[in-house]
C-alpha cells in the first residue's frame, strides 16, 4: 500500500491489487500497511452507497464526541471525492482536496477526524465504500452545504438530498474540531 499526504493528516492511498484471468483482487484494509504510513485505525462500522451519475453526497461528518476517521474507496464506477479540513488549529484549515476514486484506479482516502467528506458520482451505479472508526450517532451527524466550500463541482444539475441542501454554509460553521 502506498500513501501520500494530501492535507494535514489526510492521505491518498493506493490499495494493493492484482489482475489475472479471473478478474481483479483488491486489498481494502491492512492494519500493518496503514501503520507504516502513520495511520492508526480501529474499524467500528462499514457501509456503502450506490449512486447515479451526477449525485452529490456531502459534505458530511460527525460532531464530537462521536467524530470519526474514515477510509473511503470506490470499488465500482467512478466518483470525484472531496474532503475539507475543519480543524481550527490545522495548517490546512478550510482547505479542500479533490481526486477521482474508481474501480479502475484502486485509490482510497484516509480521512482523519475533523474533516468533512463528500463526493460527486461520475458514473451510474458508482459504489462508494466506507470504513469508519466510530458508530453512527444520529444526534451528532451533520454537514456543511456542498456549494459553500469554494470548490467547483462542475455539474449543472446535481442530484442532492433535501438533507444535504439544508446544511449551513462553511462561513456560518463554528468548528468544534
Amino acid at each position: 500500500m502506498d500513501a501520500i499526504e494530501i492535507l494535514n493528516g489526510a492521505k491518498l492511498l493506493t490499495l494493493p491489487s492484482s489482475i489475472d484471468a479471473r478478474g481483479t483482487f483488491v486489498k481494502t484494509f491492512h492494519e500493518t500497511s496503514l501503520a507504516k504510513h502513520g495511520i492508526s485505525f480501529t474499524l467500528r462500522e462499514s457501509y456503502f452507497s450506490l449512486s447515479k451519475k451526477d449525485v452529490i453526497r456531502g459534505m458530511h461528518f460527525q460532531l464530537p464526541p462521536h467524530q470519526h476517521s474514515k477510509i473511503v474507496f470506490c470499488p465500482q464506477g467512478a466518483i470525484l471525492d472531496v474532503i475539507v479540513d475543519l480543524r481550527k488549529n490545522s495548517p490546512t484549515y478550510r482547505q479542500f482536496y479533490a481526486t477521482g476514486l474508481s474501480g479502475a484506479n484502486h485509490k482510497a482516502y484516509y480521512i482523519p477526524e475533523g474533516f468533512a467528506h463528500g463526493f460527486k458520482s461520475l458514473t451510474d451505479d458508482a459504489i462508494t465504500y466506507y470504513l469508519v472508526s466510530s458508530e453512527y450517532s444520529q444526534p451528532h451527524d451533520t454537514g456543511i452545504r456542498y456549494d459553500t466550500i469554494g470548490y467547483d463541482w462542475n455539474v449543472t444539475d446535481p442530484i442532492l438530498s433535501a438533507r444535504d441542501l439544508s446544511f449551513i454554509g462553511m462561513g456560518e460553521f463554528d468548528s468544534p474540531f
